[in-house]
Formats: structure tokens, sequence, C-alpha cells
């Protein structure tokens, strides 16, 4: 054993998951034009830039934007100017007080409309009035609620198993099932997973089409972050449930590094990054 390696006791191990204060931070995707983006979050989807950077010895810019607390990062590859579809990447959710007068505004700036509807696809009246607008090969769903404290407050990713999601989510990173619909008529499921009400936080949206086994991932949609209050602890709960259900660890956490990474069963990237860092790094950011 290394000297200075923390040893946790694996039979209390999966219960620090749900006694963990987590909450989501961001999540980083890959854009082919920076400005373009980050003018259609502003003008478009009424976000504010925070903080645009630029890394040249890593072949990178990125732009952080956002409504409230939760964090959009657009992030352009030096060269890479074009993307190719994705199926597997659903949508970024965005809540307005009048899904129709934002619609009327993107047009006015000719952004483009994919969906506009009342009730889509049979779902309840808690999304009654919804849309869709495509921006770089991204989807955003415009949703109407009334004034919630996170307006960004949806990521939606597709998977293969929905229960074995839904079991992942809940034992690596804590999260709780706030609902889930079961829709035979159009053949899909989904699940709403988070870590508080979801009028009132980011959650993750986990939608099963019926039939689907795999998924085409481009390097578009990256990953997802999430603070932790002990990233070493995280890290060994999360390689027990990968070791049941199906995963992989993408980088352990170190001395001079305190993040861990892992995907999902269906390849979808988490990263969990220690509180007090986070809070340092991103001191320009909201996120404490």
């Amino acid at each position: 054993m290394a000297a200075g390696k923390q040893v946790f006791n694996p039979d209390t191990l999966l219960e620090w998951p749900q006694k963990d204060n987590r909450r989501f931070l961001n999540a980083l995707y890959i854009v082919p034009n920076l400005d373009k983006s980050i003018k259609f979050c502003i003008d478009s989807l009424g976000m504010q830039l925070l903080r645009k950077i630029d890394v040249p010895e890593e072949k990178y810019a990125s732009a952080f934007v956002d409504e409230s607390h939760f964090v959009l990062e657009m992030r352009y590859n030096y060269g890479v100017d074009g993307m190719d579809s994705q199926d597997g990447f659903g949508h970024f959710g965005i809540t307005t007080q009048d899904v129709r007068k934002m619609v009327e505004d993107i047009r006015a700036k000719d952004g483009v409309i994919i969906r506009e509807r009342g009730t889509l696809n049979g779902e309840d009246s808690f999304n009654s009035v919804v849309a869709y607008v495509e921006n770089s090969g991204y989807t955003y769903k415009l949703i109407e609620r009334d004034p919630t404290p996170e307006p960004l407050c949806q990521v939606m990713l597709r998977v293969t198993n929905l229960d074995r999601s839904i079991k992942f989510y809940e034992k690596v990173l804590g999260m709780k099932l706030l609902r889930k619909t079961v829709n035979r008529v159009y053949k899909y499921n989904k699940a709403i997973m988070g870590y508080a009400d979801e009028y009132k936080t980011t959650v993750l949206e986990l939608t099963y089409l019926y039939g689907v086994t795999e998924y085409y991932k481009r390097k578009g949609y990256t990953q997802l972050t999430v603070s932790t209050d002990d990233v070493f602890r995280s890290a060994e709960a999360a390689k027990l449930v990968i070791e049941e259900l199906g995963g992989k660890i993408t980088c352990q956490p170190g001395l001079n590094t305190k993040v861990t990474s892992f995907m999902d069963p269906d390849g979808w990237t988490t990263v969990l990054v220690d509180k007090e860092d986070i809070m340092k790094e991103f001191g320009k950011l909201r996120v404490d």
C-alpha cells in the first residue's frame, strides 16, 4: 500500500454518496465556432458570459455561460470547425415564462426552431408548453414554467437500460429518483435524477427509447461535473459500483489533483471535484 493512501471500510463506503453534500456544477461540450455559440446563448437564451479563456499550449479556447448557478462550458478545439452527428445526447433544458415569445425572438434572430407544440409526445402537464431550438449541432429544450432559481434546468442523455442507469446514478452519485415516466404510445421511458426538487435546481434526465441498444457518441457533449466534500472517498465508492453495474474509471484522484472521473455503463462521463478546490479555481464563477 502506498504511503499515506487512505483506507475506507467497504461495508460503509456505499453509504457515503447518500451522505455527501453534492451539487451539479457544470456541463462541458465542444462547439465548432465559439463566438457564434456565445452569441446564441446570450442573445437567444438570455444567458450571460462569465469568462472566456484561451489555452494555446493545449490548443483550445473555452467560454463559461450561465443564467444562475449551473454553468455551461463551451470549448473550441483549434482547427476543429465541423461536428458530425450524435444520437446519444438529448438536450439542455432552459426554462422561460413564455415559450412562444422566446420562440418568436429566436426566429427574429434567424435561430433554428426544430419543434414547437403544446404537449410534447404525450407528456403530462408538467412540461405542457415546450419548443426545441438548435445551435451548433446541439438541441435546447425551452420549457414554460413559473420563475425558478435555476433556469438552466436539465441535461438529457439517452441510455440503453433505464433501471441500470437509475441504480448507477443513485449509488455512485447519490442522486435521487425524482420522477419516472413510462410512455408506451411514443415508446420511451425516462427518469429525472437530481439532488433537490426539479422546479428548484438542475436535474439529469435519462431517457430510454424502446429497442435502442447502442448510441453513437461523437466528441461533442463531453461531461457533467459534480462537487463532493471528499473526492477520495467518492472515487472508492465509484469503483465498487462500477464493479457491480459496469462503467469505467477514467481518472483517479491524487495529492495534487483532487479529481476523479468515470463513465457510466453507456459511456457518459461524470467528473467529481473537491468542493473547496473548485470554489478556488472557479472563483470568478458563481459556483458557491
